[in-house]
């Protein structure tokens, strides 16, 4: 299995839920972890505990959808880790309402946020990863990329881009030696899913972010010559 400790990795999104789960994952299995978010508190939190770890740990705040911003933070945070050999494109947003009902401007923003900032953030970490003809990069999809239902038009339709996505980059940089892997969680108990409503977050029946974190760090473990494509994590019976 792979080797972790050492490595550098980048977690979009890592302040809270999802991403900071995996920070948090990944620190335990000896990785520096850089995470960038909008809310800057939440992010100096997440890296106090991260260097408990015993790791380096440092942040970015910026919208990954800000093109500007990305392409000025990640070399900066790439800089810091002195290095990167794992992007985790976990930052995403979401909202639901009928197609005639939700604002234009915020279908554009759920696109721009869940696509256009995985696009932003692989465009300044790839090069990085092709130099050294290796690396691993997690783009975070849902099932509501695999089938869309009523209500769920925006954010089925980016999802399903990331989908899309992932795997035309995944075929272009298998060459490098670099996994792309496509994720896609069902209602996990995180801050935003409680946040709309979607779950009581019930650890007793309903996936927590520790347990899509353990997926991706066995992703990560998996032997250079295996990749994981892409996978689904649901709860059992929730």
């Amino acid at each position: 299995m792979e080797n972790l400790h050492h490595k550098k990795a980048i977690v979009t999104g890592g302040g809270r839920g999802l991403g900071k789960a995996t920070a948090i994952a990944l620190a335990k299995e000896g990785v520096s972890v850089a995470v960038t978010g909008r809310n800057e508190e939440n992010l100096i939190q997440t890296v106090r505990e991260l260097e408990t770890l015993g790791v380096k740990a440092t942040y970015g705040v910026f919208d990954v959808a800000d093109a500007e911003a990305v392409a000025t933070a990640v070399p900066r945070l790439i800089d810091e880790l002195g290095g990167v050999d794992i992007l985790i494109n976990n930052a995403g947003i979401a909202e639901f309402g009928t197609f005639l009902e939700m604002d234009p401007k915020r279908w554009q923003e759920i696109l721009m946020t869940n696509v256009m900032g995985i696009y932003h953030v692989t465009h300044a970490v790839l090069p990085h990863l092709v130099a050294h003809n290796s690396g691993d990069i997690v783009n975070v999809s849902s099932t509501a990329g695999q089938s869309g239902n009523a209500g769920t038009s925006a954010y089925s339709a980016s999802k399903f881009a990331v989908i899309g996505l992932s795997e035309s980059l995944m075929k272009e940089v298998r060459k490098n030696n670099i996994r792309v892997c496509t994720l896609m969680p069902s209602t996990i108990a995180s801050d935003m899913s409680i946040d709309l409503g979607l779950t009581d977050g019930d650890p007793e029946k309903v996936l927590q972010p520790a347990d899509f974190a353990e997926l991706i760090i066995a992703n990560l473990k998996l032997p250079r010559r295996a990749l994981l494509k892409s996978a689904s994590l649901w709860s059992t019976n929730p």
